[in-house]
């Protein structure tokens, strides 16, 4: 149950009064009820919406405290943790007016990744009373031996934007940090800042001790808003694109619409969508307008700089990705446009607060679907956000490679006992239900890297004492701890500078020049030969060679331009929105709040064919260019219809319909092949048994399996990233990983970090759960229509296929007469 805070006054000193009311304020409740939680000795969970004074309620009760506690008696007070070192630094500078006009002798520092080294070190023997740091920089605090002095002391954590911690192997990991600090500091109290979420149970849960029942929650308090958000869905009457990501379409009308606002942020939902926008908008960019581009493929400097301009307000617009989805206060942005479907109602409210970062004042957000389909999931979650409702999120059980990695960093700090440890380690809200027996098995392997590895020396990281205690083997193993701990993977990548390889007798040389413009992926490089030309950090350039781990370019112009593409770099469809489409399409009577076209489509289709119930799945199977297709329409989010792609195809292989391919998209699937399906039971293709010894048999030899185990590998310490004095590049840590994947599978099939990668791969690009579920909803319930033709739903649907299988330079000239000829095929049905 929900435990809300008393309502007696909280009082403010009079300095506070005082500076509220020069700024024409007055403390909000929310913001009363955090301090009286907190004088109450309570842990409290924030919910309100952007805007509405977070933050300050968050630090409120620190400097209460702190302006009433003599300098001299100090020690770190507050501890301060971001998902993102820019909104780290952004919160310190906001934090400096407050302080300095109550003149509060308080010291505020920030400590990330580009803090120097010298200023860390000093921060643990001399800390401030304030420190704003990262998930990972925390980490690595507590695994030094000065953490028991440096955190002792501490009263309070402030966890902000919650919500995105908790669900990532971040949040595992803070979840696990905090268990030390409580351990550490047993009188600490900590404050969860979140934007509106679905359910708050869960990350009242991560803010306290848990004892093994359903209770220990902390106080939930919730923020009142006063401004409700427009939500708009921008679709031109007559051209609605049948197919297609990038939204072209609509360049021209989110130019002008630039120029209509102060500041205006584009939501993009990949980096090579933002690259796109950025480049088509500055092509008719005549007015000369400030526009920037943000992702988090470019190089650093170049970020800061856009986000500098931004606080100085002297950019009319960013296009940009989830990198600013969260925190930054830009009091001017008063248009948000989310470019491309928002695939979650809570992702599209995370960035809707980004216009107008004040509660008395509503966020304005316009929807930019890029084809038919999108507009029903626009539509859905906009109606979504006027009713208030949010998406759900399935209980997540902390990761075992988070789990391997604590591990080796608490002995780093101090030798432990396995049995104190364990205690802890159960505390944390993401890991309330782990198994001594599991346990037992991570410790086992950060001792001796599983009975297969037991023999290897350079897989012990941890030694037993003779008192029972566990510590760390040397000082080499914990400066690889300091090297390597985090758990965010970056891919294998090359970085972009601007410059030529020098030639000699035809052979490159050493390179000239050298700015770094940002990083790509070591797979889209293989794609492409010097000479071609993509678009990166807003510009077009020409790929002139590449030595080592860096890629030289030079500027270029062209037309025929590739775009770099980012893998994992796309967000699942929400089950919540999938099913909100899915009602939609049933249903005639919500039609009206479709654009023409799209009601017209959907029309056409309940005459040519069928429109299914949310609980069926719609089959049709057709014949066309000497190729027989099955294309069905779960709606369930493409990375489950992949993996519902692969399965499929194989049982259709068996059955001797030589399938030729798959093409997934977020809405449907199709499926090409030699024989004609039109005769099959369907039921024995989709039975629910898929997920039986097919999917087994796939994953032996899967290498998303592999890259998978490679990234848990990494998070768990058994292959280093990093090395003192080298790194290991891309290539050489999949080798090694294959390798190592290959043994266990074959000598220790239960080693824990296959079961991490398992794990993984379930609620990953397997989606398992959804799958799953999936499964269960259609069976019985299937729908198989013997189509002459294509139907209008497939139509998109084969011109997505159309997309993954057509390459070169007249890949658009082709699409077109693809998508003429269906439509004609259409018509005559």
């Amino acid at each position: 149950m929900a435990r809300t805070v008393p309502t007696e006054d909280a009082q403010l000193p009079e300095r506070f009064e005082q500076w509220f009311a020069s700024r024409g304020w007055q403390p909000r409740e929310h913001q009363l009820d955090v301090l009286r939680a907190m004088e109450a000795g309570e842990s409290s969970l924030l919910i309100a919406p952007t805007g509405g004074g977070k933050t300050l309620a968050g630090f409120l009760p620190s400097l209460v405290e702190l302006s009433e506690v003599p300098k001299n008696e100090r020690s770190l007070h507050t501890l301060y943790i971001s998902p993102l070192k820019a909104l780290a630094v952004d919160i310190a500078r906001n934090l400096e007016a407050p302080i300095a006009e109550m003149g509060l002798p308080v010291v505020v520092e920030s400590r990330t990744g580009d803090t120097k080294q010298s200023v860390r070190q000093r921060q643990r023997t001399a800390p401030p009373d304030i420190l704003l740091t990262t998930p990972e920089q925390l980490s690595l605090l507590l695994a030094h031996p000065s953490a028991d002095s440096l955190f002792s002391g501490l009263r309070t954590v402030v966890l902000d934007e919650l919500h995105a911690l908790r669900k990532s192997k971040r949040g595992d990991l803070l979840s696990l940090d905090l268990a030390r600090i409580r351990m550490l500091a047993p009188q600490v109290r900590t404050i969860g800042l979140s934007a509106t979420v679905d359910d708050p149970v869960p990350l009242q849960r991560f803010l306290v001790d848990q004892d093994g029942t359903d209770e220990a929650l902390s106080q939930l308090i919730i923020g009142k808003g006063e401004a409700k958000a427009s939500v708009t869905v921008l679709t031109p009457e007559d051209d609605i694109p049948w197919s297609g990501h990038s939204g072209r379409h609509s360049f021209e009308k989110i130019y002008e619409l630039i120029g209509q606002h102060t500041t205006t942020l584009i939501f993009t939902n990949t980096r090579s969508q933002a690259e796109v926008c950025f480049q088509e908008l500055w092509r008719m960019n005549e007015e000369n307008l400030p526009i920037g581009l943000h992702h988090g493929s470019l190089e650093r400097e170049q970020r800061e700089r856009v986000e500098a301009a931004m606080v100085a307000g002297t950019l009319k617009a960013v296009v940009c990705t989830a990198t600013l989805d969260m925190g930054i206060d830009w009091g001017a942005v008063d248009l948000c446009i989310c470019l491309g479907a928002p695939k979650g109602a809570a992702r599209l409210v995370q960035r809707i607060g980004r216009s107008n970062h004040r509660m008395d004042e509503p966020s304005r957000a316009i929807l930019v679907p890029a084809n038919r389909f999108e507009v029903l999931e626009c539509v859905a979650a906009k109606q979504a956000v006027d009713q208030g409702l949010l998406d759900g999120e399935p209980y997540k059980e902390g990761a075992l490679d988070v789990l391997c990695q604590h591990i080796w960093g608490m002995a780093a700090a101090e030798p432990f006992h396995p049995d104190n440890l364990y205690r802890e380690v159960i505390s944390a809200a993401s890991y309330r239900n782990l198994t001594r027996e599991t346990f037992d098995e991570a410790l086992e392997f950060v001792a001796t890297g599983g009975y297969a590895m037991r023999a290897y020396d350079r897989f012990r990281r941890i030694v037993k004492m003779p008192d029972g205690r566990m510590r760390i083997k040397d000082a080499r193993t914990a400066q690889l701890y300091r090297m390597n701990a985090g758990t965010i993977i970056d891919l294998p990548s090359y970085n972009v500078r601007l410059g030529r390889m020098s030639r000699t007798d035809g052979r490159p040389k050493a390179p000239r020049g050298g700015r770094k413009l940002g990083t790509i992926e070591e797979w889209f490089l293989s794609q492409i030969t010097p000479g071609d030309t993509f678009i990166f950090a807003g510009e077009v350039l020409r790929y002139e060679g590449v030595q080592d781990m860096d890629v030289y370019v030079t500027k270029a112009t062209g037309e025929d331009v590739k775009i770099p593409s980012w893998q994992g770099s796309k967000f699942p469809l929400s089950s919540f929105l999938a099913n909100s489409v899915r009602t939609m399409v049933s249903e005639p009577k919500t039609w009206k709040a479709l654009p023409e076209p799209v009601s017209e489509w959907l029309s056409l289709q309940e005459l040519k064919s069928y429109l299914p119930q949310p609980d069926e799945l719609l089959i049709e199977t057709f014949a066309r260019g000497g190729k027989h297709y099955l294309v069905c329409y779960p709606f369930d989010g493409r990375i489950a219809h992949q993996s519902l792609g692969t399965l499929v195809t194989r049982r259709l292989e068996r059955m001797g319909l030589q399938p030729l391919g798959f093409c997934p998209t977020e809405y449907a699937l199709s499926v090409w092949m030699r024989n004609d399906p039109s005769d099959l039971d369907m039921n024995e293709v989709f039975e629910p048994d898929l997920l039986g010894e097919d999917l087994d048999l796939w994953l032996a030899d899967a290498q998303l399996m592999k890259r998978t185990f490679r990234n848990v590998a990494m998070i768990a310490g058994m292959i280093e990233r990093n090395h003192p004095g080298q790194e290991k590049n891309g290539r050489q840590v999949s080798f090694s990983a294959g390798l190592i994947y290959d043994v266990l599978r074959e000598h220790q099939p239960d080693h824990i970090l296959l079961k991490a990668a398992w794990n993984d791969a379930s609620s990953g690009f397997l989606d398992i759960g959804r799958l799953s579920d999936l499964l269960a909803r259609i069976s019985g319930n299937l729908v198989h229509k013997r189509l002459e033709r294509v139907s209008p739903l497939a139509v998109p649907v084969m011109m997505e296929a159309g997309r993954e299988t057509i390459a070169g330079a007249a890949n658009e000239a082709i699409l077109e007469d693809l998508e003429r000829d269906l439509l004609e095929e259409m018509e005559r049905g």
